[in-house]
């Protein structure tokens, strides 16, 4: 067999699985991908939206550009990759179309985009981090930089100190039977499952979850064992979780609700964490 025609088998056999994939039934759900907002005043500040539409289409072009990362680092099949597969069931999760799905993982493998992560300090002293998927760092870092001088925002050494990456589940507040998860059930859930803590949290539609957080070499493990243990599962990936939180005065936190939405528009940023409480 000759190399071209290996190469187009193998690409053949790739887009079979992701269509497998991509068509096995899942735990009907409705619940965000994007940053998970606590029962606070911040929760509520932060996740102001514009128009729906506008919103829906943020939240897919971030999902694409996550799904690029994912392939990029860990190839296009998501039964080989299992970050590209959680990636996957969030954009399930937020009804992305199956085309624009592949279309992404597709493109994965042709992005020459660099991954960057910059740490910030905003107003009130809080702790930002920014990831970003850009094909030109140079434009990135001005760019951002100016947004940040626009809204009290500073790029900063040591920032990344204030998070630790984690793997993290978020299951809905209701099982598969449809019965109420309390948070005693759910911390006797996490010990069975290998987890290290469980948040309640909200997500930006202020629908109620559950967040599971553990190690990340054991995220897919705590994630399979969750879904065995009948929770319905919202999303499973890294993210940065801190370590340290800061209060923020309401002017402070007005401003840093505006950074961050200046921040989440930009169209090379992934995902903004913060360390507000």
């Amino acid at each position: 067999m000759s190399v071209g025609s290996s190469l187009i088998r193998m690409n053949t056999l790739f887009r079979q699985h992701l269509l497998t994939f991509l068509d096995h039934p899942k735990c009907s759900i409705h619940a965000s991908c994007a940053v998970f907002a606590g029962h606070n005043k911040w929760s509520k500040v932060k996740n102001i939206k514009g128009p729906k539409d506008s919103a829906r289409a943020r939240v897919f072009q971030k999902l694409a550009m996550s799904i690029r990362l994912a392939v990029k680092e860990g190839g296009p099949n998501p039964e080989l990759n299992s970050n590209l597969a959680n990636i996957i069931e969030q954009c399930r999760s937020k009804s992305m179309p199956k085309s624009s799905i592949e279309a992404a993982v597709a493109g994965g493998d042709k992005t020459k985009s660099s991954y960057l992560l910059y740490g910030v300090r905003g107003p009130g002293g809080c702790a930002l981090l920014i990831e970003l998927l850009t094909d030109n760092t140079k434009r990135s870092f001005h760019e951002i930089r100016h947004l940040l001088n626009q809204h009290g925002g500073l790029l900063v050494d040591g920032a990344q100190h204030s998070f630790e990456k984690k793997g993290v589940v978020a299951v809905s507040r209701e099982d598969r039977s449809g019965s109420p998860v309390s948070l005693d059930r759910a911390l006797e859930l996490a010990i069975e499952a290998g987890a290290e803590d469980v948040q309640e949290e909200e997500d930006e539609d202020e629908k109620a979850m559950l967040k599971f957080i553990c190690a990340v070499p054991t995220l897919r493990q705590v994630h399979e064992k969750l879904e065995l243990l009948g929770l319905c599962s919202l999303s499973a990936g890294l993210e940065f979780i801190p370590t340290v939180s800061t209060q923020l005065s309401d002017e402070e936190m007005d401003r840093a609700a505006q950074l961050l939405e200046a921040l989440r528009d930009y169209l090379d940023v992934i995902r903004v964490y913060d360390n507000i409480a």
